[in-house]
């Protein structure tokens, strides 16, 4: 009996622009580099993480377990390198989530910092791997070390309750995790941030900033001011095509085709929409923004858009006679 060929598959895609493109990686699957000073970054060309160097030990923002011991290999080499010592002192929490956050464990005991809600949320979620913070604050709190100094600040929800802003005044840098994917396009539904609104929000509040050099947590390169006004445009073009969908797709055939099936009409009309929205978007940034033409990642993203559009500002809403 032959075996029936399962193999999947799969689409093709159009190349990757290179300017989405970081620095090649070494042979332990890392890249380190200086941002500015003391201030490093490291990747494995999916997450970033950063440290500063300093004479009182390293700080280090964030702890990808995907990066995992090749985040101490980094510190390692450039501390050997700068002659400073290479024990981490200090470790700062983004947010509490496991992808940024679960190599937390292999620095021991070192002085945890986060937002109030970072502690409440990892002592919820009991993780090893992610010792809540010791340190925390509700609005600002500036970390300074070995004569280096970070600004953190909370202005509210956005990729998730706890997502806070890192400002680097002294090193022209700014890093906001999980909201700007640096010459790519969101993941799944905005990067499967928890809060619409703020969100879309964040962008415009990490402008406020001065800083020239970004570090957004994702893929494989350090961004700049110019790719996140990038990213503005590619989620403002989202927004528009989904008011203009909300007002041109009828929802009438949908739910007389499934009559007491209302969740079948739902489903169709809202698919309708939310294909209508994307489809401009997808053809626009194709070729200019990473992943593009993965439709359903735009599509994800565009749904996610509508609905709190929807939901939260109220439009598209049909009120009945």
């Amino acid at each position: 009996m032959s075996i029936p060929d399962t193999a999947p598959a799969f689409p093709e895609y159009v190349p990757v622009p290179e300017a989405a493109l970081g620095p090649e990686l070494n042979a332990d699957g890392y890249y380190v580099g200086r941002v500015q000073d003391n201030l490093f970054w490291v990747t494995d060309g999916t997450y970033q993480s950063a440290f500063l160097a300093t004479p009182d030990g390293v700080v280090l923002f964030d702890a990808p377990p995907t990066i995992g011991n090749n985040l101490r290999r980094a510190v390692d080499e450039i501390t050997a390198s700068e002659n400073l010592p290479s024990t981490v002192t200090h470790l700062v929490y983004s947010h509490h989530h496991a992808d940024h956050a679960g190599a937390s464990y292999l620095f021991g005991d070192v002085v945890r910092i986060g937002h109030a809600e970072t502690r409440r949320l990892l002592q919820r979620d009991n993780d090893r791997a992610r010792p809540a913070p010791e340190v925390t604050f509700e609005e600002n709190y500036t970390l300074e070390v070995g004569g280096s100094r970070a600004e953190l600040a909370y202005h509210g929800p956005n990729h998730s309750p706890d997502n806070i802003y890192i400002h680097f005044p002294d090193h022209d840098t700014m890093m906001l995790i999980d909201v700007v994917n640096v010459g790519w396009v969101p993941i799944y539904n905005l990067n499967l941030s928890e809060d619409v609104p703020g969100y879309l929000e964040a962008p415009d509040r990490a402008q406020e900033y001065s800083w020239t050099n970004y570090i957004g947590g994702h893929l494989g390169r350090l961004g700049t001011r110019d790719d996140v006004a990038l990213h503005q445009r590619y989620i403002a073009d989202i927004v528009d095509s989904s008011h203009a969908a909300l007002g041109s797709v009828d929802p009438t055939p949908y739910f007389a085709r499934y009559g007491a099936n209302a969740w079948a009409g739902v489903a169709g009309y809202l698919d309708a929409v939310t294909d209508a929205a994307a489809a401009p978007v997808i053809a626009k940034y194709t070729g200019v923004l990473g992943a593009a033409d993965v439709a359903v990642l735009t599509t994800s993203t565009t749904f996610s858009i509508l609905q709190s559009i929807r939901l939260d500002l109220g439009g598209g809403s049909q009120v009945h006679p």
